[in-house]
Order: C-alpha cells, then sequence, then structure tokens
C-alpha cells in the first residue's frame, strides 16, 4: 500500500490558536498531501457560527458540537480511513470518541492519534469509557514510550508513531549572533498553570544575579497572561522579559534562531514538539522531568533535567549551561543528532505501516 491509495479523513484541530496538537494537524494533513493522498480535514476547533455564540458559555458547545457531527458523518462517506487526534478529558468525549463511533457505524477503519498530556490522570478516571470506544478502533497510535505505558496499565495496546518536526523550517542559525549581546532565553509554552510558566519567570529572575544583560522571550498566550506579567514586574524583571504572545510557525522558528537557551517549565507533558522544534534549531534545553519527557531527552546529554516546580534548580542548571561553552556545544549537538528522528522521512514508514494494518484489521473483522 501507498499513501496515494488513500482517502484519509483527518480529524483535529487546526491554528489558529498555533498550539502543539494543531499544529501537527496541519503538518499531517500538508505531508500526506505531498505524498498523493486525498485529505479532508474536520476541524475539531472551528470558528463559532455565528461569532457572538462564543459568549454564550452554557450553549455554545452545541453550536460547535451538531455542525461538527453532521460534517464528521458526511466525511466518513467519502474516506477510507480516519485518524484522529485525540486528547484528554472534554476534548475526547465531546470530539475524538463521536469521531471513532462515527467512523464505526460507516465502516471506516479509524486509528486514534492520542497525544494528551494529562493521560495518566484522565485514563485513572475514565479508562472504561475510553477502552469501550477504542475497541470499535482499528488502531491507537501513541508519539512516545510514555503514553505507551500509560496506556498498556489500563489495558489498552498501542503502537509509537513519533512526533513529526520540520527540520527545513526549524534549523539553527547560519550566522552566530552579534557579539556582546547577552544570552537570550525563550520558553514556548501556552500561559497556562500546567506548562509552569511562573516558574520559569522566576528561574530567570535568579539568573539574572549573574546575567545582568540576559532577556526572555515568552511565546504563547492564555489565561494567565496578566498573572504572569504581574509576576514579572513584582520580581524586578519586567523589562527583560517579553511576551511575544502566540506565533506562528515561522515566526517560533526564526525566535528559535535568535536564542541561545530554551526553557520548558512544565508541571504536566507528554512529548512537547517544543522541545523538538528548539534541539532542532540549535538551542541548548533545560526542562522538567516530568511525564514524556524523559522519553525524549536524556540528562547531560540532550538536555538538563530538573524537577518541576524548582526555580533555583532551573536557574542553576541554566547558568552552568550558558557558563560552560563546552557544555552547551555539547548539547546542541546531540540535540540536532537526536531530532533526526523525527523527521518526515523517518516517521513516514511508521505511519504508513499503522495506516495498512488498521486497513487490514477492518478488513478482517468483515470476513
Amino acid at each position: 500500500m501507498n499513501f496515494s491509495a488513500l482517502r484519509v479523513l483527518l480529524v483535529g484541530p487546526l491554528p489558529p490558536p498555533a498550539g502543539g496538537m494543531a499544529n501537527q494537524t496541519r503538518q499531517l494533513a500538508e505531508l500526506l498531501r505531498g505524498e498523493g493522498a486525498q485529505v479532508e480535514v474536520v476541524q475539531v476547533n472551528a470558528p463559532y457560527r455565528p461569532a457572538w455564540v462564543e459568549r454564550l458559555k452554557g450553549v455554545r458547545a452545541l453550536f460547535r458540537l451538531l455542525p461538527y457531527l453532521l460534517r464528521l458523518w458526511q466525511a466518513a462517506g467519502r474516506a477510507n480511513l480516519m485518524h484522529v487526534m485525540a486528547n484528554s478529558g472534554w476534548s475526547w468525549h465531546l470530539f475524538a470518541a463521536p469521531a471513532v463511533w462515527i467512523g464505526w457505524l460507516r465502516g471506516v477503519p479509524v486509528v486514534v492519534n492520542y497525544r494528551g498530556g494529562e493521560a495518566a490522570g484522565f485514563l485513572a478516571r475514565s479508562a472504561a469509557v475510553v477502552r469501550a470506544t477504542l475497541r470499535r478502533a482499528s488502531s491507537l497510535v501513541l508519539p512516545s514510550g510514555f503514553l505507551l505505558e500509560v496506556f498498556a496499565r489500563h489495558g489498552m495496546a498501542g503502537r509509537i508513531v513519533s512526533n513529526i518536526v520540520d527540520l527545513e523550517r526549524f534549523h539553527p542559525a547560519t550566522a552566530p549572533r552579534a557579539a556582546g549581546e547577552g544570552p537570550h532565553l525563550v520558553v514556548a509554552r501556552n500561559l497556562e498553570a500546567l506548562y509552569g510558566n511562573d516558574t520559569a519567570l522566576r528561574a530567570f529572575a535568579r539568573l539574572c544575579a549573574a546575567w545582568p544583560a540576559a532577556r526572555l522571550s515568552i511565546a504563547g498566550s492564555g489565561p494567565e497572561a496578566a498573572a504572569l506579567a504581574a509576576l514579572a514586574q513584582e520580581l524586578g524583571i519586567a523589562e527583560r522579559v517579553r511576551f511575544t504572545g502566540r506565533l506562528d510557525r515561522e515566526q517560533m522558528a526564526a525566535l528559535y534562531r535568535d536564542a541561545d537557551l530554551m526553557l520548558n517549565p512544565s508541571r504536566v507533558d507528554n512529548m512537547p514538539n517544543a522541545i523538538l522544534e528548539a534541539l532542532a534549531s540549535g538551542l541548548a534545553v533545560v526542562t522538567t522531568d516530568v511525564g514524556g519527557i524523559p522519553f525524549i531527552v536524556t540528562q547531560g546529554h540532550t538536555a538538563m533535567l530538573v524537577p518541576p516546580d524548582d526555580p533555583q534548580a532551573m536557574a542553576d542548571a541554566a547558568h552552568k549551561v550558558l557558563a560552560d561553552t563546552g557544555l552547551r556545544a555539547a548539547l546542541v549537538a546531540a540535540g540536532c543528532a537526536e531530532v533526526q528522528r523525527y523527521r518526515w522521512s523517518s516517521v513516514r514508514a511508521q505511519l504508513l505501516s499503522a495506516y495498512a494494518d488498521a486497513i487490514a484489521a477492518k478488513r478482517a473483522t468483515r470476513t
């Protein structure tokens, strides 16, 4: 089988906002079309119609859900494979699960691509209903060994299909930054509590004592924006911190190339593409060791790992990397080498095999 034989119904979010799963959905659609597949995308975060419905918190989900279900039903009739990008919580119940059941009702093989960083807690509460839905799917694919283990603990077997990093877009800078500039640090997570941006700000405040010309860019948006800006002011670092808002792919790639070090302060995480993109861009990375992160980077080899909610440990690790040019160069070289396995040419065979097996499994249930 090859991709050109496929009519793929891809179900997932699309930018804006340009989050990790939305970017992966858009990128996968582009890559599959480049391989000759026919791809139709059903967007789970489509704009509300009419726009004023977004202000009606009690009922707005219905204005998105009903058109979504109708489009799913219609599009499933045109597909010979469904690829469902899935997340935890209400996102699973409202969007991923209905897609699986509709695919099953229409006789289309369904590949569930689960990416939720909060999988452990979600499955602890909802494993029974998730299992019931996955029995109607043909395959469960996961981006990391971490999620493979989480699902296995609840009796659900999956296979790994890695995230894809666009190494043509995310690559090291071709020229060194101007001499005499202070170090530029970057954080690339949504401004939400689970991503620990407050820890990054506190770590940066400590780091500034040794690096008075250092500056920090925080790329993202979210409900904690005002609180984080107030914290930067309280810590006396507001003039050194830039909140960029949410950036598109090109802007994010340019920001990485202008930086020296990435901080990833997550409290919960699976396989953050932001870390992989930073590695591909030639950045040293200091990250918390939560969730699936230790499955994608190795302490002292491809990144520096620290405990969550420990700004002093994060500041110490960042200082060590910035002060030791040999260590930083080794981390950057190892990171660039490691990220090669996430290029499309490497992941392509994994995905095609998963698609072929899902189609074969569906055919077997019909005989």
